[in-house]
């Protein structure tokens, strides 16, 4: 299905991948970018339950986009496991403009797909998703 502002269309395997960690909890974390050419967003890394938050913000490029979905698991102030999902549009300020332009006018449309997704952030350095900062948006 190709987006309409973009013409950037997204691989079945995204959404296959999105459900593995939603409903199944396969999965910690997504990254997706988009192919070579901008016209196909694709599922660039996963990480397994066992990767630790550090893992996943040090798999996200320096100088260019990813969209991204974490599991994150925390324990309440009354003691009670929770999870929540989150969205990620990593646009840092190094990426080209071209770059950040494209996955910003793919943003709505490739989201809108992913049902279930509970926190949305824009993050375009590392101190936007600290750990801190997922702690405080879980809760």
């Amino acid at each position: 299905m190709a987006n309409a502002r973009s013409g950037v269309a997204v691989n079945d395997e995204c959404m296959l991948k999105f459900n593995e960690l939603q409903s199944k909890r396969q999965h910690r974390f997504i990254t997706f970018k988009m192919d070579n050419q901008f016209k196909e967003i694709v599922v660039d890394q996963v990480g397994d339950r066992t990767t630790s938050y550090e893992d996943f913000t040090n798999s996200l490029p320096e100088n260019d986009c990813r969209y991204a979905i974490y599991d994150f698991d925390f324990v309440t102030a009354e003691d009670v496991p929770k999870s929540r999902i989150f969205y990620i549009l990593w646009s840092p300020s190094s990426a080209k403009v071209r770059s950040k332009m494209l996955y910003a006018s793919s943003n709505q449309k490739f989201k809108s797909g992913l049902n279930g997704i509970q926190v949305e952030l824009q993050a375009t350095d590392a101190s936007e998703i600290s750990l801190d900062e997922i702690k405080d948006r879980a809760r």
